[in-house]
């Protein structure tokens, strides 16, 4: 549902072809926060296309590309996206974070080979919260208040997760992963 949600969301700023919509996507990063697959913007516009949720409105014809159908929102789908807008803002699934099971028995294998991988999930985390303020800087003038408020909130994530790995990781560098009894303390 969350990539019908943007296509129908994308359409009601603009007219646009689905690989436009991919392209917006990726330029606000919201691909970051979607899962996104080859394939899957145009799957979703099929079937919101079927639905009556978008139509088309032009093709434009090239000689040597394949046609591109500019789609529309409907009024069936400004329905269907205020809906879909509601649930999403209703749904709190738990957050299933990919360290989050070996955090549990990492205290388990050698700690070198822990730093050294928590290390490297530093750096990348590190490129991310500058590329997320970059982000959110760059589209300051050019988007709504509320995608702000996603491009920020991404950004402040992304801070929160580095300061959680490089706590974890000075634990590891300093053998007590294993250590009971000690609470941690915030920075």
């Amino acid at each position: 549902m969350p990539m019908k949600l943007v296509i129908l969301g994308l359409l009601q700023e603009r007219n646009m072809h689905p690989y436009e919509i991919t392209l917006v996507m990726k330029d606000r990063a919201m691909d970051q926060v979607i899962k996104m697959q080859t394939g899957s913007v145009y799957y979703a516009v099929d079937k919101l296309a079927a639905g009556g949720h978008i139509e088309a409105v032009e093709v434009i014809h090239s000689p040597d590309r394949p046609d591109k159908t500019i789609y529309r929102i409907t009024d069936k789908g400004k329905a269907f996206m205020e809906q879909l807008i509601i649930q999403q803002i209703r749904k709190n699934d738990p957050m299933y974070h990919p360290v989050h099971i070996a955090l549990s028995l990492m205290h388990m294998i050698d700690q070198e080979k822990v730093a050294k991988l928590l290390e490297e999930r530093i750096h990348k985390a590190e490129h991310q919260v500058n590329l997320a303020y970059q982000l959110y800087e760059e589209h300051i003038s050019v988007v709504p208040r509320s995608v702000l408020h996603l491009m920020y909130g991404r950004y402040e994530h992304c801070q929160t997760e580095l300061k959680w790995l490089k706590r974890l990781q000075a634990d590891v560098v300093a053998r007590r992963l294993n250590d009971t009894g000690t609470p941690i303390t915030p920075d």
